[in-house]
């Protein structure tokens, strides 16, 4: 009977962890970062790939400023 009603609790409780980590993903999208181009990442790791994001040297940041 304990088993059954671990069973069930196990079973809900993962289902909402993954329903949570769902909505994260969705929300952050919308917010503007997308976690599908960092999924290749590990396979696209050549010198010749195309760059991920651009990164802003600091001489760009100063003008900025």
């Amino acid at each position: 009977m304990v088993q059954g009603y671990a069973y069930w609790f196990c079973s809900a409780f993962l289902t909402i962890i993954l329903c949570s980590y769902i909505y994260h993903l969705y929300s952050s999208q919308r917010k503007g970062f997308d976690y599908e181009k960092y999924a290749r990442l590990a396979l696209d790791d050549h010198l010749t790939d195309e760059i991920i994001d651009k990164r802003q040297t600091s001489k760009k940041k100063e003008k900025e400023s």
